[in-house]
């Protein structure tokens, strides 16, 4: 009798749920996830060289590239700030406010399109589209040309990044020089990484216990792989559509790019490397905690309202994600030249 009585006031008081214990937690996330690898990888018809990495980076950083001069990649895409700009919608040309929240740059080389809709299919494209978009850069590719053009170092740059071309100062070869210098801003090592590496100590038990909810309750069926996420799309409120506030009901996600009716309210699964960083949340940008991002998801996706207790062991393994940051030194720009473009007033529109 004593010694049952021991081993149920154990049972009792073992801290947390041990659903996961003397299973395979390591082995069922290798099946569902990828690390980060330590070098980027090969892209789609854009050979990676240094000479394209240097110029990339320039050239996100690039002011410039916008018709204020004053807007460049890294404003809205800070690889400080994990990625991103940490506001609900961007500033823009003309302090205009974007109408999504900007997503991350960081590992988004492994996302099978770019944008919240998937609009684009790749980096080059996604480069593209803030320079030109009015609400962003507002600038057109004539302009950039131009801007590229009358500075001597670019002019040099872009000779020796595509040494096989006549003309190399051209508006697709900025974006493919962007799309290099993004696939490196990767973060590989997170204890997360390092535990399906081996490394059974490299998260808590409650990280472990968040971990296999995360598993069980069905949220890896959309934000699974190498970034938890970036793969798919999916509407947003599967069981229960949320307010108004966090789902807006002017955007429709990818129904403005397919046209068709099932697209709408549909967006790609966000990519939640690095989650704890680039708060706010959603495509709206109207949710700045963690854990309310975590509850909403629960009840708009799943259909269930987790515990409390829930809640804080799937946030506390989603902070696992955090990798090793990018170690950017921020580029010295070449100097303008008469012939350069003299800025566009911000309350200008070019197009």
């Amino acid at each position: 009798m004593k010694k049952a009585f021991v081993i149920a006031t154990l049972l009792a008081f073992t801290p947390l749920s041990v659903s996961w214990a003397g299973d395979d937690l390591m082995g069922r996330a290798r099946d569902q996830f990828k690390a980060i690898p330590s070098a980027p990888p090969a892209l789609k018809n854009n050979t990676v060289t240094r000479e394209k990495v240097a110029l990339g980076k320039m050239l996100f950083f690039e002011p410039r590239l916008s018709s204020s001069q004053l807007i460049s990649c890294n404003t809205c895409h800070n690889v400080g700030m994990g990625g991103d700009d940490n506001l609900e919608t961007s500033i823009g040309h003309g302090w205009a406010k974007g109408p999504r929240n900007a997503p991350t740059a960081l590992n988004a080389v492994f996302n099978a399109a770019q944008f919240w809709d998937g609009r684009a299919e790749d980096l080059k494209a996604q480069a593209k589209g803030p320079v030109q978009a009015g609400v962003e850069m507002n600038n057109t590719p004539a302009r950039v040309e131009e801007t590229l053009q009358s500075i001597p170092e670019y002019v040099e740059r872009f000779q020796r990044a595509f040494p096989n071309e006549s003309s190399p100062v051209s508006f697709d070869n900025m974006a493919k020089a962007i799309e290099v210098f993004e696939a490196t801003l990767i973060t590989p090592g997170s204890r997360f990484d390092q535990f399906i590496e081996g490394n059974a100590t490299a998260l808590t038990a409650q990280e472990k216990h968040g971990l296999d909810l995360f598993m069980e309750k069905g949220c890896s069926n959309c934000h699974g792989g190498i970034n938890f996420g970036g793969q798919d799309y999916h509407t947003f409120g599967v069981v229960e559509k949320p307010g108004a506030e966090v789902l807006p009901e002017g955007d429709k996600g990818r129904f403005a790019v397919s046209k068709t009716a099932d697209d709408a309210y549909v967006f790609r699964s966000a990519p939640l490397r690095n989650i704890e960083l680039t708060a706010p949340y959603f495509h709206s940008g109207k949710v700045w905690s963690l854990e309310q991002a975590v509850a909403i998801m629960g009840q708009s996706q799943l259909g269930e309202k987790l515990t409390a207790s829930q809640i804080q062991d799937i946030t506390a393994f989603l902070r696992t994600l955090t990798g090793e940051q990018p170690d950017v030194e921020y580029p010295i720009l070449p100097p303008r030249t008469d012939a350069t473009p003299l800025p566009v007033a911000m309350g200008t529109k070019t197009h």
